[in-house]
């Protein structure tokens, strides 16, 4: 059996889990007050499919007949006691249901339960999720499990996304109608704390977390959803920077953005020479040494001559972000020494990817002749400035505070232009 930590998502195949058989989600809990359970099903853009697939006590079937609340006890019990058993069969679900979440309500601050442990079953006990008072504070309802489809596979997020106002506020964020006099204070939803998620699951980084929770905060960008990516020259000329390990601390570093803006906290990475490679996704499980052990580590990385060809790269990067379906913004962290070449393929691509909703942040390390990439901030001839620069004689020369502070100096301005010319939604 898997612990999901707060703020883990996985894939219901990494649990041992089949979308073809039903799952139990089965809520058991110790506390001195009265809370309620119930499982809302959300479409694509986040909004209760309709009133009839908020399941509760006194809606215990969807209309589907694929969502159950099988068990319920709403007696207060200051015994460890099973409140509630939801059955779910997702093969079976309609296709306008894109996600399920579980929440947690009452009347009183949550802080107040003793404990509370979300066990997931097929024919037996697959994954679990713990909480205790501590993690719910004065809110008075929780979003704890998600689960949502992605990419066609169905995933599993432990979420625990707290809301001021109780239930009411939950109806009401996901675009259901509260009865008058019934809604409470407006909700205040907010991601899982970055640290506390780098606390539980990478605690090498927290101190990082900790500085760019300070950046993104200052920005208002704690909430954002986003892809990350990070492009890496990896010429010739950069070869004493991957042996001293300053690569890998690039990585280090923009990982808590990912944390903080993916929905699976992870990023996309690239390196380039002559031609670039995919080196997958990086993430907290398998970010520690991943210059040195992916595909092999840096020296076996597939990129043909060492020389750049850095217009190659922003063109598979472009072209891969389009393939997925650009459905929310993406921010790309480009490395470079410099030696660029090709200006005028640099300019063409990224003058075409202004009209997509991509960022990219060129960061210049111990190098010279950056070229075009100083330039590109400053082109005409752009749907929207899409791009910023910044140069480094060394990466450790600066702060870590600084770093996330010109890494996000014009993000937020794309992300408001964007926005107002309508290529992502308000």
């Amino acid at each position: 059996m898997q612990t999901l930590s707060i703020g883990q998502r996985s894939a219901i195949s990494q649990l041992d889990l089949a979308d073809s058989a039903p799952i139990t989600l089965r809520f058991t809990r110790q506390s001195p007050i009265d809370m309620d359970i119930s499982c809302f099903a959300l479409d694509a853009a986040h909004k209760l499919v309709s009133e009839s697939y908020m399941i509760f006590y006194n809606q215990p079937i969807s209309p589907c007949g694929q969502l159950k609340l099988t068990h319920y006890e709403s007696a207060v019990t200051h015994q460890k006691s099973t409140q509630a058993e939801f059955e779910i069969s997702l093969s079976s679900l309609p296709a306008s249901i894109d996600s399920l979440f579980f929440v947690l309500s009452a009347d009183t601050p949550l802080k107040q339960i003793q404990s509370l442990e979300v066990g997931i079953w097929q024919q037996q006990e697959k994954a679990q999720a713990v909480y205790q008072g501590s993690d719910f504070a004065d809110q008075q309802a929780s979003m704890l499990i998600q689960v949502y489809r992605k990419g066609g596979v169905w995933r599993i997020s432990n979420v625990a996304q707290g809301f001021n106002g109780g239930l009411a506020s939950i109806v009401e964020h996901f675009g259901g109608e509260v009865e008058d006099g019934a809604a409470q204070t407006s909700s205040n939803a907010s991601k899982v704390s970055l640290e506390k998620v780098m606390l539980d699951k990478a605690p090498k980084l927290v101190n990082l977390a900790k500085k760019a929770t300070v950046s993104l905060e200052k920005r208002q960008l704690q909430n954002l959803t986003a892809k990350v990516a990070l492009v890496l020259d990896a010429t010739g000329s950069m070869n004493r920077q991957y042996r001293d390990g300053d690569v890998q601390e690039v990585v280090n570093r923009i990982l808590p953005l990912a944390v903080s803006f993916d929905d699976d906290q992870q990023l996309d990475c690239w390196a380039f020479g002559k031609k670039d490679q995919y080196l997958g996704e990086i993430g907290l499980n398998n970010y520690e040494d991943f210059i040195t052990t992916a595909h092999g580590g840096w020296r076996e990385w597939d990129l043909g001559s060492r020389v750049n060809n850095e217009a190659g790269v922003i063109k598979s990067v472009t072209d891969f972000y389009k393939k997925d379906g650009l459905d929310v913004p993406v921010y790309i962290l480009f490395i470079s020494d410099g030696g660029v070449s090709d200006a005028r393929g640099i300019t063409k691509i990224i003058t075409d990817a202004a009209k997509l909703p991509i960022f990219w942040q060129f960061v210049g390390i111990g190098g010279h002749n950056y070229g075009i990439l100083k330039k590109l901030d400053d082109m005409d001839g752009r749907l929207v400035d899409n791009c910023d620069f910044f140069e480094l004689d060394k990466l450790h020369d600066i702060s870590e505070e600084q770093l996330y502070e010109n890494m996000l100096e014009e993000f937020p301005s794309w992300l408001k232009e964007i926005k107002n010319i309508g290529m992502l939604p308000r």
